[in-house]
């Protein structure tokens, strides 16, 4: 029993000094150091950098290039707006004149006067500021005057030109003109020394060396005839005052329109004839230039009635013009 007992003991210690020897302890580690060693080095290269103290105390900041969208938004730069025109036509009473309302100002706020007109580039009587606006205008082939309200801009063309011809190139220019900044008239350099007449200040403003009479003249004008020529597209300007006679000059749409000597008698004359007796007519006046070419016009209808016979009429017995149907 006793030597049972102890052979049994035996082959167990026998057993475990077998297994848990040096040696056999010594080639298990060799065994499976080289897959330790294998591991760790994957490990190590691919573990983040250990955080140290001084970078748990603070709070990381993000780098530029990684703002959230809308702190990039906010802090950005602010985007460019481009600034869009909205460019109104009306018509006028004249069909060869179109009123152009770019909804920006057109004459400077201290202009001398409420109007500028260029005429065609072939003319002698200039205004007395350059404009670059008027002057690409007149390279729109049919443009024959440019007119500057303070707010609109009214330009006429040749009786044979075509309106679906000319309105794209006019809305371009004038885009163009109050989009990039710059003023449409030049108040700082001059035309010439033949510049027209009544350019450089305004004939019906106050002044204190007119008469009453004159004074109610410009009054009259200025609050009860002038709106409605220049909803018109044009304006006008008091040349005078002589023997009860009011010399005007009418401006813009109204300067070549068949309908202007009906406007001056059956309109002007008789508002000016009711309000103010001293008042007893009214009168066109024409620049130089305008008399000649009014003349040649003339003679040329003439001719044109006596080649066409008496059934020729004229279509206004102010300026005799002919009628369009043969």
């Amino acid at each position: 029993m006793s030597v049972s007992r102890t052979s049994t003991s035996l082959l167990r210690r026998a057993l475990l000094d077998t297994r848990f020897s040096p040696q056999s302890a010594t080639v298990q580690s060799q065994g499976i150091r080289p897959a330790l060693g294998s591991y760790k080095s994957i490990h190590n290269s691919a573990r983040l950098p250990a955080i140290t103290a001084s970078e748990t105390r603070r709070r990381p900041t993000l780098r530029p290039h990684h703002r959230p969208a809308a702190q990039a938004r906010v802090n950005g730069p602010l985007p460019v707006t481009k600034r869009t025109i909205f460019i109104q036509t009306e018509n006028t009473p004249n069909p060869d004149a179109l009123k152009f309302i770019p909804n920006h100002r057109v004459l400077p706020e201290d202009f001398p006067t409420s109007f500028l007109e260029y005429l065609s580039p072939r003319s002698t009587l200039a205004p007395p500021h350059p404009s670059p606006l008027a002057a690409n205008l007149f390279n729109v082939d049919g443009v024959t005057s440019v007119f500057y309200g303070p707010d609109f801009i009214t330009v006429s063309k040749s009786s044979d030109a075509n309106w679906a011809h000319i309105k794209p190139e006019v809305f371009s220019l004038i885009t163009q003109a109050v989009t990039s900044g710059e003023a449409i008239v030049n108040t700082v350099e001059k035309t010439g020394e033949h510049a027209q007449e009544g350019g450089e200040e305004e004939s019906l403003s106050f002044n204190e060396e007119d008469d009453e009479v004159v004074s109610m003249i410009k009054e009259l004008l200025e609050t009860r005839i002038r709106p409605a020529i220049q909803e018109d597209g044009g304006d006008i300007e008091l040349r005078g005052f002589e023997n009860g006679i009011v010399k005007l000059k009418l401006r813009g749409a109204c300067r070549t329109c068949d309908s202007s000597t009906v406007t001056l008698k059956n309109g002007i004359e008789s508002m000016l004839m009711h309000y103010i007796e001293e008042v007893q007519g009214v009168e066109q006046v024409l620049d130089e230039e305008e008399e000649i070419s009014m003349h040649e016009f003339a003679k040329f209808e003439e001719k044109l009635r006596q080649q066409k016979g008496p059934q020729a009429t004229a279509s206004t017995g102010g300026k005799g013009t002919l009628d369009t149907a043969p």
